[in-house]
């Protein structure tokens, strides 16, 4: 095999590893997030409005998509299913309807008590030392600056 086509086998391409990686780790996700009747994209929803804590001013949807590098359009369903799930609720902004904000219901507070045990339970069973994963996420952070960071092909 040529090098130009060795550069186009599927098991050289750092692309396909994420991807695959990224259907492992939400397939393994996807049982202990059922327990809280959450998908994963939902979950990671909840994880910012958890982080963002109980400030007195609720969360910008906008700025929960920036986090989560999701657009309104993928952001909106999510939102509208944890909202009908009494979760959240969202509310325009007074002084500019073009804002709405996000804020935790009393249940979605009461969520992320039983949320607490899932990053336990998900490496719970992996022969993988607590050093490698922190290690291993420090590496995919920087390269995702790193791509974000790059000049634009058509973004």
């Amino acid at each position: 095999m040529s090098a130009d086509d060795q550069m186009l086998a599927l098991d050289n391409q750092i692309c396909f590893a994420l991807y695959a990686l990224n259907r492992a780790v939400t397939a393994r996700y996807r049982p202990l997030l059922a327990e809280l009747g959450l998908t994963y994209p939902q979950y990671l929803v909840m994880l910012v409005l958890w982080e963002h804590g109980s400030g007195e001013e609720a969360a910008r949807v906008s700025d929960v998509g920036a986090r989560l590098r999701l657009d309104s359009g993928t952001l909106t369903p999510l939102l509208k299913r944890l909202e009908d799930r009494g979760l959240v609720i969202r509310q325009r902004q007074a002084t500019d309807e073009r804002v709405v904000r996000l804020s935790l219901t009393e249940d979605g507070w009461r969520l992320r008590e039983a949320a607490r045990q899932v990053p336990g339970q998900l490496v719970c069973g992996l022969d993988v030392a607590p050093e490698r994963m922190v290690a291993l996420r420090h590496e995919l952070r920087s390269l995702l600056e790193i791509l974000e960071h790059s000049a634009p092909n058509d973004q």
